[in-house]
């Protein structure tokens, strides 16, 4: 057989093989339990994709070990962060991470490692660097969260297959994370699905005042919400 004969095959397969009833999950499926063919689990989940702001020009500007190091510490601390508060890390792609949570409090869990990113960058990642690089410039980075149902399915080939994760919430915090005209300005945006979720602690700061600007209606479909607000590391 061909490549193409085998891959007309197996989209074939795909497009006519009929969907069982597909379960609910309480808990991010796992790649040895759904199959490569018509096969998924779905959950309400929060979505959350963090990445550095400006990474082309980055690497135009200094060397590539630098943007290494660069990349390195971001991606490290979003994804410990990640995990901190509760989230799995489904993928990497260049400078970005993905975050998904899920079960009780997944807004507020995505959006509280958001805070803590943004101390953390602007306290441990920026000054650090500052005082190992004279002309260290400093890091910035947007955060994408949105909530909803999505569909998780497996795809890749065999030995290199990885969740997927079908519907708007997916999409819409990737496209919130890197929303054109806001790099840099209000680095954590949400949309209204999350922010709705979102309860007392996740809404106010210390001083009971409300930490998030909005809503904006300028986003496509999804009015959001912005903060420049962080939450300090213990």
């Amino acid at each position: 057989m061909t490549i193409r004969e085998d891959l007309a095959s197996w989209v074939t397969s795909v497009a006519v093989e009929r969907w069982p009833d597909i379960p609910n999950a309480t808990a991010v499926p796992s790649t040895d339990t759904l199959a490569f063919g018509n096969d998924g689990k779905r959950a309400e989940v929060t979505i959350l994709y963090a990445d550095i702001s400006g990474s082309t020009k980055m690497v135009d500007e200094v060397a590539d070990t630098r943007a290494a190091e660069y990349y390195k510490a971001f991606l490290h601390c979003a994804s410990a962060l990640v995990r901190r508060h509760g989230g799995d890390i489904q993928a990497y792609d260049g400078d970005r991470v993905m975050g998904v949570f899920i079960g009780a409090g997944h807004a507020d869990n995505a959006v509280g490692a958001a805070l803590e990113l943004n101390n953390c960058v602007q306290d441990l990642i920026n000054p650090i660097f500052a005082r190992i690089y004279s002309d260290h410039q400093p890091i910035r980075f947007t955060v994408g969260i949105d909530s909803g149902v999505c569909l998780a399915v497996k795809v890749g080939v065999r030995a290199v297959g990885e969740l997927a994760w079908i519907g708007p919430a997916a999409n819409y915090a990737a496209k919130l994370n890197s929303f054109p005209g806001l790099d840099g300005d209000f680095p954590i945006r949400v949309t209204a699905e999350t922010f709705q979720r979102l309860t007392f602690s996740s809404l106010y700061g210390s001083q009971n005042e409300l930490i998030w600007d909005g809503p904006y209606a300028d986003f496509p479909s999804r009015a959001h919400y912005r903060t420049l607000f962080h939450r300090r590391l213990a």
